[in-house]
């Protein structure tokens, strides 16, 4: 999942250097933190929050074999 995250969210920014993607995980849930300059954050997010809500519904398509719920946190 980190990597998906990863390539998105490098394809959308100005600054790809700048794109950190970490991953947590424990017994239910894959916690996945996004962050990226400042200057960029509008390109992650989107206008009303559209690009953001379909970079989390991409990941839980992708996740959806497993068993574990996915949150994406952007920063």
């Amino acid at each position: 999942m980190k990597e998906l995250v990863e390539i998105i969210a490098k394809s959308l920014v100005d600054n790809p250097d700048g794109v950190i993607v970490s991953e947590t995980s424990d017994d239910t849930t894959i916690n996945i933190e996004l962050t990226v300059a400042p200057e960029d954050m509008g390109k992650v997010i989107g206008k009303g929050g559209r690009i953001a809500k379909s970079i989390r519904t991409v990941v839980k398509a992708a996740a959806s074999k497993g068993d574990k719920k996915v949150i994406v946190d952007i920063r």
